[in-house]
């Protein structure tokens, strides 16, 4: 695919089926888990998306040997690993697990990816595993990848503290390990918890994996122990069910089928049912999935918390604005340290329709008084995935959408495109 396409959409209905990959985030939670089960774990429905293909190619790699180089441009090769360098490219989820797990790992390996990677921080999570006793040193700035990991952690005490209103992510990589531990981890957690749901998914793969947690408070706890034999099955994603949700909610009729979802996920981007309920979607569980529809009723909803599932700011921000619905947004505090920072790069793309996007403290507020409806849009996807996928169902409403680096969308939803187009919607290659 060449790197713009242009997408459009004839008439406003949308019907048919959609089968989706599985969860990147339980995959990534999946691969470690295996490769730290030293066998006793698989892994079934393994995602698509590149950042989960590189990075079960890297735990694989290190299972087999220590001498080769890794590149995330080299994901649809053969991967061998070098001992000297890991590069994740814009991997974010598969940098904080793999600064864990190395750690544990007979190693000594430096850790890098993209210049944004280099730019997304991981202090915290390697002051806290410098607290557990490994050797960590930044190559390049304090703070921010690349990292040397000198393996072969040596335990010097079980209990941490770590904030827990940053990432997720860096709480789910000690999690991951704590089993492993030889003292096992006992886990505070400073402040308000972010993506809370994230943490309860990470715990309740370890239970199905063996692994015994408490959790007291702000205190979790997991002695070491040892992993069992079982089959961890992963869920199609449900982040990628959202933008099937807004292309739902901005289409005049939509009956659309996503396959293998069901109501008791994991995954605490489950919650679009609920929060699409609100532009009239409706979720009917059944034959093995869910069933959306659209029913026409007035928005009442104005206030949107979204500090359990960021990952759909975008999708729910997009959608309201579209809409002219000027609703007011929390919980995106995270949004500015992801693939690109989120607020800025929704702030830039809704200009181009006359919106803006107010910040006041940890308040965002949509103005949609000047939007207007142009004839073509060029949506700057700012090497994150989740733009282009939150602005493509614009093509509802806009004749013309223009999507730049439109592989994007291969990190999370390798075959976004192609399902758009068969649901009717028309995808061409720019020159």
């Amino acid at each position: 695919m060449s790197k713009n396409i242009l997408l459009t959409k004839k008439g406003r209905t949308i019907h048919g089926t959609v089968n989706l990959t599985g969860s990147k985030s339980e995959c990534n939670r999946a691969l470690i888990i295996e490769a730290l089960s030293e066998g006793k774990v698989t892994v079934q429905n393994v995602s698509d998306a590149a950042d989960t293909v590189l990075l079960e190619g890297i735990l694989k790699s290190k299972g087999k040997s220590q001498k080769s180089k890794i590149m995330a441009s080299d994901i649809d090769s053969e991967i061998e690993l070098p001992k000297s360098e890991i590069n994740i490219g814009p991997a974010g989820t598969a940098m904080r697990f793999l600064t864990a797990y190395l750690t544990l790992q007979n190693n000594e390996v430096i850790l890098t990816g993209s210049a944004r990677m280099k730019q997304r921080p991981i202090g915290i999570l390697v002051d806290a595993l410098r607290q557990l006793g490994a050797v960590i040193d930044y190559e390049e700035n304090d703070g921010f990848p690349p990292i040397k990991i000198y393996g072969n952690l040596q335990q010097v005490t079980d209990t941490i503290s770590i904030k827990g209103d940053i990432s997720s992510q860096y709480i789910t990589a000690l999690l991951l390990i704590a089993a492993r531990l030889p003292k096992g981890l006992t886990l505070n957690i400073e402040g308000d918890l972010t993506s809370r749901p994230y943490v309860e998914m990470t715990l309740a793969m370890l239970e199905q994996a063996g692994i015994k947690h408490t959790w007291t408070g702000n205190s979790i706890r997991i002695p070491h122990q040892e992993f069992r034999e079982t089959t961890l099955p992963v869920e199609p994603d449900w982040s990628a069910a959202s933008y099937w949700y807004a292309i739902a909610a901005l289409a005049d009729e939509a009956e659309i089928f996503l396959t293998g979802l069901t109501p008791y996920s994991l995954q605490g981007d489950s919650v679009i049912t609920e929060i699409m309920a609100n532009f009239g979607i409706t979720s009917q569980f059944k034959d093995g999935g869910v069933y959306l529809k659209k029913e026409n009723k007035p928005i009442s909803k104005n206030l949107f918390d979204l500090k359990k599932c960021p990952d759909l700011a975008q999708t729910v921000i997009v959608v309201c604005a579209a809409l002219g619905h000027e609703a007011t947004f929390t919980g995106l505090e995270t949004l500015k340290i992801k693939e690109t920072d989120r607020v800025k790069a929704l702030q830039n793309e809704l200009s181009k329709i006359g919106v803006k996007l107010i910040e006041n403290n940890l308040m965002y507020k949509l103005d949609c008084s000047e939007t207007f409806i142009p004839q073509h849009l060029f949506v700057n996807t700012y090497e994150d995935h989740r733009m282009a996928m939150a602005f493509a169902p614009l093509a509802l409403l806009i004749p013309e959408i223009e999507v730049e680096e439109a592989i994007v969308v291969e990190k999370s939803y390798p075959a976004f495109w192609s399902d758009l187009e068969k649901m009717g919607f028309v995808v061409e290659q720019k020159a």
